[in-house]
């Protein structure tokens, strides 16, 4: 498809001039294949747009080859010979398989994603959900756009918190199991501290005090609590990961950057635009508004989440020299990663528009925003559980003899509660309905994955064709074929947005309108040539309907 969009830019430029004339995509797709709009023109050659297209018809006409053009209204409409359409998209997915749609464009450039991060000693909820599938998903995408990249998980595993939760050990873990119930275990715990906090001031005081010697580096009680508290919830974490297919390159922790914050704050200090305020260190940021100061380090000395995440930004600059540094973290941190930026902005640093926070909206419960402090919490291992067993339901009704249910079913749950994250515009907020998330209609992962087993379904009934395919029988596929053509296209927006969105609606309405011309026409029992072609696009359709769910973090089932 990128070559006959090529040609038809070099023949506009070859006749007006333009050096990169810009194309889109018809509305309606009987309309033609692409469309250059003629506005550009109309100062320069001082007449109405549709006067424009209708000199310009002709004489591209005659300068391209196989592909029509035609004037409609203030546009040149194109349309590709509908058999040299589909052989050459088929064709190339063909030879490409599972790389179609992929380039090698992003060589030589690293990206950083900074992605999941949950906090130690609490439970993954489905609100944890969001920056591990979004991230994985971008991490993917630049993947196949031949990119580095480097997915870090930043779990949270420093911090006052950490004071809070030494306390609450030491005075009530022994009502608790930690060693083999390890996150309830802990919720509990943090939630009876905030509790009894505020009726027990001594409380508290022993949380400051296991903070203060947590930052000492005494190698004490305090440490050796905390290390085990870390070790208890990784090994948790994992095993949710590893039913997500979510991996990292590196598990960094704010702990990890706990030797570089004097470095950290001496730089930022040397730069020359720090100031104390009230015997705390402080960054003013108001020449940018009305942001408050980045607080870098208390009046007691110890240091914030934000001299952490300085830290980690230098550390990660100086180690990979990223193109992109991405942060997938939450709306509600926005002012957060705006302060840090316009810190780095008045250091001076030129890499700071590098630096990128990819916001998503919030994950809410019916009930309200969830919080752990008040244990009002969905674990993500019961809503994965859930959708696996819900999946295993509709198989056994649809399909009881289904080799390897129980494998099928996992697939199919958990790709439709990340299908549906993934579904949405990033950083539009989600109220968590479970009802919705395991549908297995309408708009849902669990459709897509039915129509890429539905068409390795046909694949198998027709099996081995040896008759050389009608590729003319294929016009009534010509949007199809458009839409397979332009996948590459997809996933480059999808990059550089950080909008895995684009993939999912991309793939949603290529299943919607395969399904609607399987059913208009058969591929069985048609004249070899016919048969030869339609299985083609077949074929093509679920290669790449399977290539977009892989680089979602869905599966594509062969069969259901």
């Amino acid at each position: 498809m990128q070559s006959f969009l090529d040609e038809i830019r070099a023949a506009i430029a070859a006749e007006t001039g333009l050096e990169e004339p810009k194309l889109e995509r018809p509305r309606d797709p009987s309309m033609g294949d692409a469309a250059f709009p003629c506005f550009v023109l109309a100062k320069e050659r001082k007449a109405a747009p549709p006067k424009i297209a209708q000199e310009l018809e002709t004489a591209l006409n005659a300068r391209l080859n196989r592909i029509e053009a035609k004037a409609t209204g203030p546009y040149l409409n194109f349309t590709i010979e509908r058999a040299l359409l589909a052989e050459s998209v088929l064709t190339a997915i063909t030879e490409a398989g599972a790389s179609y749609g992929t380039s090698s464009e992003g060589e030589g450039k690293s990206i950083v994603i900074d992605l999941s991060s949950p906090n130690i000693a609490k439970p993954m909820s489905v609100g944890h959900l969001r920056s591990t599938v979004i991230g994985a998903a971008i991490q993917r995408i630049h993947n196949a756009l031949g990119y580095k990249t480097i997915g870090i998980n930043h779990i949270g595993d420093w911090g006052s918190q950490f004071g809070k939760l030494v306390a609450a050990v030491n005075r009530y873990g022994d009502t608790v199991d930690l060693e083999n119930d390890p996150i309830p275990s802990l919720l509990k715990l943090y939630v009876r501290y905030h509790e009894e906090e505020e009726d027990d001031p001594t409380l508290g005081e022993e949380a400051a005090a296991a903070f203060r010697e947590l930052e000492s580096g005494v190698d004490g009680p305090v440490r050796a609590t905390w290390k085990k508290l870390t070790d208890l919830s990784l090994v948790e974490f994992d095993k949710i990961y590893a039913r997500l297919g979510v991996q990292f390159d590196l598990v960094r922790g704010e702990a990890y950057y706990e030797s570089h914050l004097e470095k950290t704050v001496n730089r930022i200090v040397d730069a020359g635009i720090t100031e104390e305020s009230e015997g705390a260190l402080v960054v003013d940021l108001s020449s940018f508004g009305k942001i408050p100061p980045c607080l870098l380090r208390k009046t007691d000395g110890t240091t914030l989440y934000a001299t952490r995440d300085m830290a980690a930004v230098f550390h990660r600059w100086e180690e990979f020299s990223f193109e992109r540094c991405l942060y997938v973290v939450g709306g509600d941190q926005r002012l957060h990663f705006r302060q840090m930026k316009h810190v780095l902005d008045r250091m001076g640093l030129d890499w700071e528009p590098r630096v990128e926070h990819i916001d998503f909206g919030m994950m809410r419960l019916p009930e309200g925003k969830m919080s752990t402090r008040k244990g009002r919490v969905v674990f993500l291992d019961d809503v994965l559980d859930a959708a696996a067993a819900e999946a295993k339901r509709v198989i056994e009704a649809k399909n009881a003899d289904l080799a390897d249910k129980d494998a099928t079913a996992e697939m199919v749950g958990v790709g439709a509660v990340v299908f549906n994250d993934l579904k949405r515009e990033r950083v539009k907020d989600i109220d968590f309905k479970l009802e919705e998330v395991l549908s297995f209609e309408g708009d849902t992962g669990p459709y897509v994955q039915w129509t890429h087993a539905r068409l390795a379904s046909i694949e198998r009934k027709v099996g081995d064709v040896t008759e050389a395919p009608d590729w003319s029988v294929l016009a009534s596929a010509a949007p199809i074929l458009g839409a397979m053509g332009r996948y590459s296209d997809v996933l480059r927006s999808a990059a550089r947005n950080a909008e895995p969105s684009e993939i999912t609606s991309f793939v949603l309405s290529l299943a919607r309108d395969v399904n609607s011309w399987v059913a208009q026409e058969r591929v069985l029992g048609q004249e070899p040539a016919v048969t030869a072609a339609r299985l083609a696009l077949v074929q093509g359709a679920r290669q790449v309907i399977g290539n977009a769910l892989t680089l979602l973090g869905v599966g594509a089932p062969m069969e259901m």
